[in-house]
């Protein structure tokens, strides 16, 4: 039995069929770990989200903002018009409801004490450990799968608060838990998101530095694999503990995956190519 998280997909279903050949991955027998983003950009989102709902327990699926914005624009009157053209075919997929209702109660965190790993789609805050980002994703889970998502959905998104407080209360608590667990890439030295930038640690402006690079982390002692940020430039972080392995399948670069049950993590990757880009 092996263990494999997959990074982004994005809707590129070929290139992870591709890639689940390379594994020679076999449902009930090898497990499946997606850091979410399974929807657009590609052309075979609907694809993608029945393939994946398919594998039942042989899979985990958390979610990434990507994911998010589907289920919060699909109940919109002028979804059509909202949705970008490469999500639209969800909206006329005869087993929308199905795919849709599946999605939304997907976890937004996932932590596996046996294997020694957590996965997240962006990041966690440096005030949080595996076990309180753990409470906190079922804070925000319960608000999804429970009678008044569709409410929480339409006051989910926004750039503020940017900071943790124990504090916080209601939607604000709640879209701080979001941000940081689905869009963060930097913060600044005092632990503040900043949802603008999204390019290269490189090219970073003075004061912002990566999420899982601050000081006094309280997750640094965990082995973390995530998402989200495929310009970080490379997969492995060994020194911070953590593994990015969006490697840009969105933008024809490859899809990655990385075998979590092994002494060594070990990277398994397929060219994407421009079958997996149409956003």
């Amino acid at each position: 039995m092996s263990t494999y998280a997959i990074g982004d997909i994005h809707g590129a279903y070929a290139p992870l069929t591709r890639l689940l050949d390379r594994l020679a991955f076999e449902p009930g027998r090898d497990s499946l770990l997606f850091v979410g983003d399974l929807v657009n950009r590609g052309p075979e989102s609907v694809a993608t989200l029945r393939f994946v709902r398919s594998l039942g327990e042989s899979a985990i699926t958390v979610l990434g903002n990507h994911d998010l914005s589907l289920l919060s624009q699909c109940q919109q009157p002028d979804a059509e018009e909202r949705l970008n053209p490469t999500l639209q075919p969800i909206l006329a997929a005869p087993d929308r409801e199905p795919l849709l209702e599946w999605l939304r109660n997907r976890p937004l965190f996932h932590h596996d004490a046996g294997l020694g790993w957590s996965m997240v789609h962006a990041g966690l805050l440096p005030a949080w450990d595996v076990a309180r980002a753990a409470e906190l994703a079922r804070e925000v889970e319960s608000a999804l799968q429970g009678p008044d998502y569709k409410a929480f959905l339409n006051d989910l998104f926004g750039n503020q608060p940017d900071a943790w407080s124990e504090n916080l209360r209601g939607n604000n608590r709640l879209r701080v838990i979001v941000n940081a667990m689905t869009r963060m890439r930097f913060c600044h030295d005092d632990g503040r998101m900043d949802l603008d930038y999204k390019k290269t640690i490189a090219e970073a402006p003075a004061g912002l530095m990566p999420w899982f690079q601050l000081p006094r982390r309280a997750s640094a002692g965990e082995r973390i694999v995530f998402g989200h940020w495929s310009a970080l430039g490379q997969v492995a972080w060994p020194d911070c503990n953590v593994w990015g392995i969006d490697t840009g399948c969105a933008w024809g670069n490859k899809l990655t995956a990385l075998r979590l049950d092994t002494p060594a993590p070990e990277i398994i990757q397929v060219d994407c190519g421009s079958e997996s880009v149409t956003r």
